[in-house]
C-alpha cells in the first residue's frame, strides 16, 4: 500500500527563512512557466510542454545561482510537473464539456508546498540517524531540519514534501510498500448514516457526536474577520490580522481531522463490514441563489445547511475511514443514498411523509416508528449486503 506520513517540523529561525524563500522561488517559477505557456500560445500559437520548460530550467539555474540555483533541480521539475498536471486537467475538463477553469497565477497565499520527487535527490529523510533522540530531514538549501516524529514511518520513503500552514511547517512523506495491519475479525457488520445532528449513526443505534468545531469558533472568527476588514491593505497590522484568521481556521481544521481519525478508528475496530452512503457532497452543498430571472427561495436556510454539512466534515471522515479500513483488512461498501431516509426498514414503504422531523420516523403504511437516522442506517446496511451478495454471485 502507498501511504503518506505527515510530521511537524521544528526549524530554526534561519531555516524558517530559508523554507519561506524556497516556497517563494518555486512560486515564482510556477508563475513564470505559466506566463511562458500563455505568451507562446497567444503570440505564436505554440504549445509549450513540460519537457521544453524542464530543459530551459537548467539555464535559469546557471544564470541565477543565488536565487533559483539554490534549490534542487528535482524540486523545480516537480513544480513544473505540477503546472503540467493543471493544464492536462484543464484540457480534460474542456473535452468533458465541464467548466474548464484555466490554470491561474499563484498569489503568495496560494502556493505553500514544495515537493522533492525522490528521497536522496536534493533531500534525505532521517538525515542524521546517529542522533540518539531526534529525527532530521535534510532539504537542499535549507539544511538538516528537526522533525517532531510522533509515530514510526513504515514502508519505503519515495517522495518528500515541505508544506506551510499558517505559521507552521510540515514534512509530508509518501511511502510505498507500507504493510497492512489487519485487526482480528469481530463478525459484526454495520450500516452508517451521515448526518448533521450526529456525525455518524450506526444501524445498531449508536450515535457519534458532531462537535461542530466551526460553530464553536464562529464568534471568535467573526470578530477576527471584522478586525481584518478594518485594516489597510498592505499594512503590517493587516498581515497580522490575516494570520489570526488563518490560525483560527487552522485550529478548526485540525480539530475536525482529529475527531475524524478517532471516530473512524472506533468503527474500524468494531465492525468487519461497514456500509456507507456514496455521497456527492459538492452537489449537496451547492448554493441555492438561482438567477435573476428565476430567483430561489429559502436561500439563507440552504446556506446554513451547507455550512453545517461542511462543518461536519463528511468528506474528510469518509476519506480517513477508507484508508483505515484498507489497512485493517475491513470491507467498506458505498451504496446509493437515494430514499434511504424515507423508506421504512420494517415494511419497505417509501414516502416523503414517513419522515416526520429531523429525528422522527413513522411509517404511514405499517406504523413502524424509529429514530430516523437509525432507520436510514438499517436501509443502508441492507443495500450494501445486497450489493455484496450480487458481486459474490457474479
Amino acid at each position: 500500500m502507498r501511504r503518506s506520513f505527515r510530521f511537524l517540523l521544528r526549524p530554526t529561525r534561519h531555516q524558517e527563512i530559508a523554507l519561506a524563500a524556497c516556497v517563494e522561488d518555486h512560486r515564482v517559477l510556477y508563475n513564470a512557466a505559466l506566463e511562458h505557456r500563455r505568451t507562446a500560445y497567444a503570440k505564436a500559437g505554440v504549445s509549450i510542454r513540460y519537457g521544453d520548460q524542464s530543459g530551459e530550467s537548467k539555464h535559469i539555474r546557471g544564470d541565477d545561482p543565488d536565487g533559483q540555483g539554490r534549490w534542487s533541480f528535482s524540486s523545480r521539475q516537480a513544480t513544473l510537473r505540477r503546472l503540467d498536471r493543471a493544464f492536462r486537467a484543464f484540457f480534460d475538463r474542456v473535452k468533458a464539456g465541464r467548466t474548464p477553469g484555466f490554470p491561474r497565477f499563484k498569489g503568495r497565499g496560494r502556493f505553500d508546498t514544495v515537493e522533492w520527487p525522490r528521497d536522496g535527490d536534493g533531500c534525505r529523510w532521517d538525515s542524521q540517524p546517529e542522533h540518539p533522540t531526534a529525527t532530521f530531514v535534510r532539504l537542499q538549501g535549507v539544511g538538516h531540519v528537526r522533525v517532531h516524529r510522533h509515530r514510526r514511518v513504515l514502508g519505503t520513503v519515495k517522495t518528500i514534501g515541505a508544506k506551510r500552514e499558517d505559521s507552521r511547517w510540515y514534512v509530508i512523506l509518501s511511502c510505498d510498500d507500507v504493510p497492512a495491519e489487519p485487526l482480528p475479525t469481530t463478525g459484526v457488520v454495520a450500516g452508517i448514516d451521515m448526518g448533521v445532528a450526529s456525525l455518524v449513526t450506526t444501524s445498531g443505534g449508536e450515535h457519534v457526536a458532531n462537535p461542530r468545531h466551526l460553530a464553536a469558533t464562529a464568534d471568535r472568527l467573526a470578530e477576527a474577520q471584522r478586525a481584518l476588514a478594518r485594516k489597510k491593505r498592505g499594512s503590517t497590522r493587516r498581515r497580522k490580522a490575516v494570520a489570526r484568521v488563518a490560525a483560527l481556521h487552522g485550529k478548526v481544521r485540525r480539530q475536525r481531522l482529529d475527531h475524524g481519525h478517532k471516530a473512524a478508528l472506533a468503527l474500524v475496530r468494531t465492525y468487519d463490514v461497514i456500509v456507507h452512503e456514496d455521497l456527492r457532497i459538492a452537489n449537496m452543498t451547492r448554493s441555492a441563489c438561482g438567477t435573476v430571472e428565476r430567483p430561489s427561495r429559502n436561500v439563507a436556510a440552504k446556506s446554513g445547511l451547507n455550512r453545517s454539512i461542511l462543518d461536519a466534515g463528511w468528506g474528510v471522515f469518509l476519506t480517513i475511514l477508507a484508508y483505515k479500513a484498507e489497512s485493517a483488512g475491513r470491507e467498506l461498501i458505498a451504496v446509493n443514498p437515494a430514499n434511504t431516509s424515507r423508506t421504512c426498514a420494517a415494511c419497505g414503504h417509501s414516502a416523503k411523509e414517513n419522515r416526520l422531523t429531523q429525528a422522527g420516523f413513522a411509517c404511514t403504511a405499517c406504523g413502524h416508528t424509529a429514530h430516523a437516522d437509525v432507520n436510514a442506517a438499517i436501509n443502508i446496511l441492507r443495500a450494501g449486503l445486497a450489493l455484496r451478495e450480487a458481486a459474490e454471485a457474479a
